[in-house]
């Protein structure tokens, strides 16, 4: 049995922040969000009214965010020469 942890979502090798997912977990948190985002587009499409749409898309951002912060490598600056 392997004793590290596997996190869903690598750092970037530049930058801060995440990378794509490397786990069939990962993978489908972010499928998840995309319908999500997609469904919400389409359920909340009204002419000229954007709010209801955009305030369900950040609290679904948020949602991805947090996952990613207790799924992923911890976030800090890098620079691509610390691999």
């Amino acid at each position: 049995m392997q004793d590290h942890k596997t996190h869903w979502f690598p750092a970037k090798r530049y930058g801060w922040g995440w990378g794509m997912p490397t786990t069939w977990q990962g993978i489908t948190v972010l499928l998840v969000y995309a319908v999500l985002l997609g469904v919400g587009g389409l359920w909340l499409a009204r002419p000229h009214e954007n709010g209801e749409f955009v305030l369900f898309a950040a609290a679904l951002t948020a949602a991805l965010v947090l996952v990613c912060w207790l799924k992923g490598e911890p976030p800090r600056w890098r620079a691509g020469d610390d691999r």
